[in-house]
């Protein structure tokens, strides 16, 4: 398996496992499934429930960093290691961002936490693809993802 494989894969699976609590839901009748005037604001899966815009923000971040990383590691393919410091960032964004809108879409108690850790790691994302976003579309598209990520952070950041 080739790193871009390897990135592509895990990739998947992080953006995977932050939106199954999201949908798991779905899939059940409306018997099975009980009532739900206990739980809340739920929306079962379309973002507009239990910090559906942190959670979309969050998983807007994992997909654009996806890309962006593929361009970073076809880059260091070409011999172009310029982009080292942005695909570490972005590397470092995709673990956050994931276990982030996991957390926000269970209502973790730990969220508020989490979300003052990916503040600072989506800043750090943010600027570094910024270098790039003049150059590279992929880089313009994480650093503005990045961006709208660390907006919805400091809402619910401890």
């Amino acid at each position: 398996m080739h790193r871009r494989e390897l990135f592509s894969a895990a990739g998947a699976v992080v953006v995977a496992a932050a939106v199954t609590p999201a949908f798991a839901a779905d899939g059940q009748g409306a018997a099975e499934h009980g009532d739900h005037s206990a739980h809340g604001a739920h929306d079962h899966g379309t973002g507009a429930g239990l910090n559906g815009t942190l959670v979309a923000a969050a998983t807007h971040c994992t997909h654009t960093g996806l890309a962006c990383i593929n361009h970073c590691l076809d880059s260091f393919a070409a011999g172009d290691t310029a982009m080292a410091r942005c695909a570490r960032t972005v590397d470092q964004m995709l673990s956050v961002c994931g276990t982030l809108a996991k957390l926000a879409s269970t209502g973790s108690p730990h969220l508020a936490a989490m979300a003052k850790v990916a503040l600072a790691v989506c800043l750090e994302c943010e600027q570094e693809c910024r270098k790039h976003a003049d150059q590279h579309a992929v880089c313009k598209a994480c650093a503005e993802a990045c961006a709208a990520c660390a907006v919805e952070c400091r809402k619910v950041a401890a």
